[in-house]
Formats: C-alpha cells, sequence, structure tokens
C-alpha cells in the first residue's frame, strides 16, 4: 500500500467515520458508542478501540483489506500508527512475545454469530504469514490452519442465529521457538453440545459432518455405511432442517477428508471415523415399544446395521438398550442382577450412547491435530456460544472469562497506579467475582454447583424428582443471595450479560453424566481397536469412587483456563452482532445496545479515560523517542526517568498531560501520543528528505555528465554551432516580430532579431510557467 493511499485511509477512517479509538468520545454514553459504531460499521470500518481492546462488528460480508498488503502495512507498525485492524493486535501479541518473552493470549468474547470464529481465523493466519519460513514451519502452519475445516466440520452447525456456529469451547496454543518460528501447537476443547447429535430445536441443524457426508460420499461409502438421504435419520428429520444457504456441503465434505489427512489420520482411520458417524446415525433408528411396561426393540432389523458399523454384537446390542446390570446388596453380600428398563429408559440410553460416542471421537480429532511441544506459547482463542443444560456451565465459564477481563483491565489499571504512586481518583466498577461464587463456591453459603452435586450423590429418586429437590435445596440455601431468584420450574441468575432463566428439569440427569458400565463394556468389547481405545475406563477403579459430574468437570477446567490466562499478557477482542438477518449493512439499534451494555463498553471507556490511556517503561519510552532531541539521541546516558522529563520538557508537553510513576511514564490523552508520533514521524521525514536530496543531486550530476557525454559523442568532428556561425540565408524569426510592434519594443534599435520563437518556462520544480518569448540572439 503506497503512502498516498495508507494517509488517505488513516484520514477517511478517523474524520469521517466517526473515532477509531473511543477513549476520544465527547460523551460517554452506550448511545454515543452506539453511534459511532454505526457511523463507521455504515462506512465498512468493522474495527474500533477502546485503548488496547479492539470492538469488533460483523459485517456479514467479505471485506477487503485483509491482504498481503495489509499484513505488511501492520508489521511492526505501532498501534496508532494505522487505522484500528485485528492485524494490529494479532502483530501486538507477536512482538511482545518476541521482545519480552512472554506468553500472550487474546480472548474473543460475544454471542452466537458475533464473528468470533472469524476473528480467530484472522489472527492465527496473520500470525502465520509473518512467523516465518522452513518446512517444518510449513507443516506446523498447515496444521494451525487446515484442521480447522475439520473441527469446524464435528464441531459446528448451523443454529437459528448463526450458519456456522461453534458449539464447542475452543482453546488454542501455538508454541513459537525462541527464533519467532511457530514449531507446535494444541488444541483443547470443552463443553462441547452432545445433546446436539440426538435433537435439535426446529430450523437448526445436527453437526456439519452429517450432511457432509450424506452430500459428498461416493456410490461406494454409501453402500458400505448403508446411508440414504437425511430425512431418513431420527437424529436428522427432527428440526426438518437440512440445508444451509450458500454452503456446499458436498464441497466442506472434500475439504474435512483433506483435513483429515493435513493432520495425519490415515486412510483406515479415516474410514472408521466415517463409520462411527454412520454408526451414530443407525443407532438413532433403533425404536422402542413397551410390553407389560419393559422395553422392546420395535425392528430387529434396524440392530445390524449399527452393530456391523461398530463392529459390536446385535444381541449385546439389544440386551444392553433394553436392560441394565445393577450390583444389589442383600445381607452382607453383594449380588448383579439384570434390571429391565421401559420405553423412556431405553431411548435414554440410546441417546446417552449416542452422545458419548460422538463426543469421544470428537475428542479424539481434537487429540491428533496436536504438534509436538516446545518452548512458547502464544495464541490461546476462546469461542463460546449458548446451548441446553449447557447453557448454565458455559455462562459460568463466560463469567469466569469476564472476571479475567475486570481482573486485568479495570482491576488491574487501578492496581497499576497505586504501585506506581500515581495521582488517582478511584472508579466504581461492577466486579462480578460475586456471581462466580454464587456459582462455584464449596462453603458459606454453597454455590448452585456444589448444592447439585450434593443432590446427585445422595438421591435416589430420578427426573423430575430429583430436580424438583435440587430447586428446593436452591431457594432454601441460597433463596435470599441478590443475584439469585427461583420460580416453580427454575431459577434465575443475574449474570454480568443480564439476568438468564434456567429450567431445572433434566438438570440432575445431566450433571449426573452416567454413561451405565455395561455400556462401557460393550464398546470395550468392539472388534475394531480404533473404538476400544475411545473406551479406556477402569470399570473396577471407578466402582469404588465417587463419580465425577458434568459441573465439577467443567467447574475445574474453568479455574484451570483462568489460571493458565492470567499467567499470559491479554489481549481483547469484544465482537458485536448488528443484525439477526445475517445481512451487511443492517443495523438493530436495540439489539447493538443491550451488546455494548452487557459487554461493559461504557465502563471501559470511563476506566481509560479517567486513567491514563498510555504507559510505558521508561526504556522503551526512551529507545521510541529517543531522535526528538539532541540529548537522547542517539542514546540517553543517565538516569532513565530524568531522560523521560527531558524529552518531554523539551517537545513542551503540559504537565498535567503525564506523570511519571516509579517504572514508568503515564501519558493522560491519546492526542498527546499522537502528537509524539506525529513528530517522531516528521523527524524521520526530515532526516530521510535529506538523505534523498543528497541521493537525488548525486542522480542530477550523474545525468548531466552522462547527456555530455552522449551530446559530445553526437557532435564528434562535426560543424559546433556557435552564433557567428549560423547561414546567413538562416531565418530564425518564427514569430514575425515586423508584424508583433509589442514585442518589437522589448528589441533594441540596434539589434537585430536571429532567432525568435514561443517557448514553454518551467520553475525549479519543474511546473509550467507563463509563456515568454525567447530573447533574441
Amino acid at each position: 500500500m503506497g503512502s498516498k493511499e495508507k494517509y488517505h485511509w488513516q484520514t477517511q477512517n478517523v474524520k469521517v467515520s466517526g473515532v477509531d479509538d473511543m477513549v476520544l468520545l465527547s460523551k460517554i454514553s452506550e448511545d454515543a458508542i452506539t453511534d459511532n459504531l454505526k457511523k463507521r460499521y455504515m462506512d465498512d470500518f468493522i474495527f474500533t478501540y477502546i485503548g488496547p481492546v479492539l470492538i469488533s462488528v460483523n459485517p456479514f460480508k467479505q471485506l477487503p483489506y485483509f491482504t498481503d498488503r495489509e499484513i505488511e502495512l501492520y508489521q511492526g507498525a505501532a498501534q496508532y500508527e494505522n487505522p484500528p485492524h485485528i492485524y494490529a493486535l494479532a502483530d501486538n501479541m507477536y512482538r511482545n512475545m518476541m521482545i519480552d518473552s512472554e506468553n500472550q493470549c487474546a480472548i474473543i468474547s460475544g454471542e452466537s454469530g458475533a464473528g468470533k470464529t472469524v476473528a480467530a481465523k484472522y489472527i492465527m493466519s496473520y500470525i502465520s504469514k509473518v512467523s516465518g519460513g522452513g518446512t517444518k514451519v510449513q507443516h506446523v502452519k498447515d496444521i494451525i490452519l487446515q484442521s480447522n475445516p475439520l473441527l469446524e466440520a464435528f464441531g459446528n452447525a448451523k443454529t437459528v442465529r448463526n450458519n456456522n456456529s461453534s458449539r464447542f469451547g475452543k482453546y488454542f496454543e501455538i508454541q513459537f521457538s525462541r527464533g519467532g518460528e511457530p514449531d507446535g501447537g494444541k488444541i483443547s476443547n470443552f463443553l462441547l453440545e452432545k445433546s446436539r447429535v440426538v435433537s435439535q430445536n426446529h430450523g437448526e441443524r445436527n453437526f456439519h459432518i452429517y450432511y457432509q457426508l450424506l452430500q459428498g460420499a461416493t456410490k461406494e461409502q454409501r453402500e458400505n455405511l448403508g446411508i440414504i438421504t437425511p430425512d431418513y435419520y431420527l437424529y436428522l428429520n427432527q428440526s426438518d432442517t437440512y440445508t444451509v444457504e450458500d454452503v456446499n456441503d458436498k464441497k466442506e465434505f472434500k475439504d474435512t477428508m483433506a483435513a483429515m489427512s493435513v493432520v495425519g489420520l490415515s486412510l483406515d482411520a479415516q474410514d472408521t471415523v466415517l463409520q462411527i458417524v454412520a454408526g451414530i446415525l443407525h443407532l438413532g433408528n433403533i425404536a422402542f415399544r413397551e410390553e407389560g411396561n419393559y422395553a422392546v426393540v420395535e425392528s430387529e432389523d434396524f440392530l445390524a446395521f449399527p452393530s456391523y458399523l461398530l463392529g459390536i454384537n446385535q444381541d449385546g446390542l439389544k440386551s444392553k438398550l433394553t436392560s441394565r446390570i445393577m450390583d444389589s446388596k442383600w445381607g452382607g453380600k453383594t449380588e448383579t442382577i439384570s434390571v429391565t428398563l421401559n420405553k423412556e429408559q431405553a431411548s435414554f440410553t440410546r441417546d446417552a450412547l449416542s452422545k458419548a460416542l460422538y463426543s469421544r471421537l470428537f475428542d479424539y480429532l481434537v487429540d491428533v491435530s496436536q504438534l509436538e511441544f516446545l518452548e512458547f506459547e502464544l495464541s490461546k482463542i476462546i469461542c463460546f456460544c449458548k446451548n441446553g443444560f449447557e447453557q448454565f456451565c458455559i455462562n459460568f465459564v463466560n463469567e469466569k472469562l469476564q472476571q479475567i477481563f475486570i481482573e486485568l483491565t479495570l482491576k488491574a489499571e487501578q492496581e497499576e497506579y497505586v504501585q506506581e504512586g500515581i495521582r488517582w481518583t478511584p472508579i466504581e466498577y461492577f466486579n462480578n467475582k460475586v456471581v462466580c461464587d454464587l456459582i462455584e463456591s464449596k462453603v458459606n453459603p454453597p454455590g448452585i454447583m456444589s448444592i447439585l452435586d450434593d443432590v446427585c450423590a445422595t438421591m435416589h429418586a430420578k427426573g423430575e424428582g430429583a430436580d424438583q429437590t435440587l430447586l428446593q435445596k436452591l431457594q432454601s440455601q441460597i433463596g435470599t443471595h441478590e443475584h439469585f431468584n427461583s420460580w416453580n420450574k427454575g431459577f434465575i441468575v443475574h449474570h454480568y450479560a443480564g439476568k438468564v432463566s434456567y429450567d431445572v428439569s433434566g438438570f440432575c440427569e445431566r450433571n449426573r453424566d452416567v454413561l451405565f458400565s455395561d455400556i462401557i463394556e460393550l464398546m470395550q468389547s468392539s472388534e475394531l481397536a480404533f473404538i476400544r481405545d475411545l473406551f479406556p475406563e477402569n470399570l473396577e477403579a471407578e466402582k469404588r469412587g465417587r463419580p465425577s459430574t458434568a459441573g465439577s468437570k467443567i467447574k475445574k477446567q474453568a479455574n484451570n483456563l483462568v489460571q493458565t490466562l492470567m499467567k499470559c499478557t491479554p489481549h481483547y477482542i469484544r465482537c458485536i452482532k448488528p443484525n439477526e438477518t445475517k445481512k451487511a449493512r443492517d443495523w438493530e439499534e436495540s439489539r447493538i445496545k443491550h451488546q455494548v451494555e452487557y459487554l461493559g463498553l461504557r465502563e471501559n471507556i470511563r476506566v481509560r479515560r479517567a486513567g491514563y490511556a498510555f504507559r510505558r517503561v521508561f526504556k522503551k519510552f526512551l529507545q521510541r523517542y529517543a531522535i526528538l532531541t539532541r540529548e537522547t539521541w542517539p542514546q540517553w546516558r543517565g538516569d532513565e526517568k530524568q531522560g523521560v522529563l527531558q524529552l518531554l520538557k523539551s517537545v513542551n508537553m503540559d504537565s498535567d498531560q503525564y506523570q511519571l510513576g516509579k517504572t514508568k511514564i503515564f501519558i493522560k490523552a491519546p492526542e498527546s501520543l499522537f502528537l509524539l508520533e506525529e513528530m517522531r514521524e516528521r523527524k524521520y521525514n526530515g532526516y530521510a528528505r535529506v538523505i534523498q536530496q543528497a541521493w537525488r543531486k548525486h542522480i542530477a550530476v550523474r545525468k548531466y555528465v552522462r547527456m555530455r557525454e552522449e551530446a559530445s559523442d553526437l557532435l564528434l568532428n562535426k560543424k559546433e554551432r556557435r552564433k557567428n556561425s549560423l547561414n546567413r540565408n538562416f531565418m530564425g524569426d518564427y514569430i514575425g516580430m515586423d508584424n508583433h510592434p509589442e514585442i518589437r519594443q522589448f528589441v533594441g534599435r540596434r539589434e537585430r532579431v536571429d532567432f525568435a520563437d514561443v517557448m514553454v518556462k518551467y520553475d525549479r520544480r519543474f511546473k509550467v510557467g507563463l509563456k515568454s518569448t525567447r530573447e533574441p540572439h
């Protein structure tokens, strides 16, 4: 991108389309923030800053500024040097890692369809481009970027709100060598929406892989897997939705299979993966009827294909779906008895097996996308979406991420002022620790998850009985909590993003997340080693301990995630979804205001603005702006704090615009920083002009010498043209002076015109001047 184009982009971005850093807004309100975002969005500027935080509004269309020239523009540039862009944040992460040798993380938040997954892709593609080459490095980059279609195929689905919604929590790590090249990576997942495997809401789809397989399978694969059209399968036909606008499932299937090869899956392993996917579809078509309160398989023909594809005994499958082995204690002895299931319990067992198979297959695919580990980690990108019972768990994880945001932006900001001895008026803000404690606290009072686990451990009742007991215990133990309310079928939590109502039906069953031991034994008996490996449980050891619950696993994962992120330098992207239509330039004011409010943007601006927009350790500040004064250029010798003070006085910065802490300089307004950047650029440009002028002079002299040599060669041994050597018959008066007395008056009486013509005059800068008459010879 040339300098003119770059300058035009900056000028237009700032002056025409609102302000690109909302710390500069003249009025801080939800309306002012929303209005600024709208101005920029309508002019295709989807990125805006609040200090170091990047706000991204989903454009619902392809934009032209994600090319190699933008990568070049943002590489190594300061944040305010160019318009806001996700590449600026990505470059900042990469440079910080390289310069400070500190782990970096990006936390991407926002609702489903706000553009979190795309933001993650842009960060990874930018870092992939700027981080060196080499065969090994290219292999790592391929896996980082090309494993994505695989994870999206198995982990994403069409929802009412988003055609490509991530239905799991994602956490990426990329390891870097000391030279800054990626040489390892890790992808972790949690909270996969398992319930989507067996049922979906109207207008939604199951995971993408099912439709890709049914559209893209070869004739041979269709025969081997026994697959036909999607409306035939219970696990696909409940929502009456099979296609997605502008999505080619057949082509996507090819991309998914190519991604399997990239991450190193053999052709045999790929075939087995597809067998399991098809096997789950066939499991869903096993129906039950009730005979005398006992479930029986309605048509045994439907047992054949899932048994064949999963490598298990057909009678064994029938038996395990309609009965359960239980331990019974009687007279001090333990007996194993077979208990028959009713129709509802049999359907539940079938679905539990299908969900377990799919989620374990997904975990396997995530694991094979891993690379070898070395020293540095960089990008941890988290994307969350809402779902059923898991919605409570996911909202808890979102609450924990909001707590980090508060800890590391608002709270840490104010604590830094205290540590550095900066004069400061504290700002009140909502600390959502109180909400996190309401959900996860173990004692005094116990949190929702602890109460839920206790009910699951002590209650023998199933279904509604256990759920109602849970609701009663919640009401009695935390009913007076300021962020909790209850109603006849559930409870309400006052999250940071607003009040959310939860229906307790199914809470206990889903929290238990139990896959009965005889179903596990059945899968461990599979002829396929691949499937046996998906069920590695030691059942004897597990019988002796209290089984862990889904809630306790999520709590552990969330806290481990927080601990990991707290060790990193954080970078925040707040994604906003501008409409429900998924169309470009469609702006739904009330929706945006709601997101602006719950993302805490106004609060963030207030803290940033009341404080100091810019802070930098003395040494780095001197390095960047040393060129501004003779005393600090090329290097300041002496106390760094005094050097900074010397520099600021030399550029006449107002004393109320900055404070010097113990180790850092704090500058209040971004405008003061812009001024420093401008002065710095002018200095560099000045030096550049001196160099350019010297170079041009050198070029001009060389050109003059060359022209003289060429002229000399041209006229060598030919008559030299002089004034006195003109032929007497030569007529050089092309103007006709005799007929122009107004020109003739400039010629002396005794002077004769030998040559006259109209010439074009140029000034020193080669600009055209007035036409003039050549003076007479």
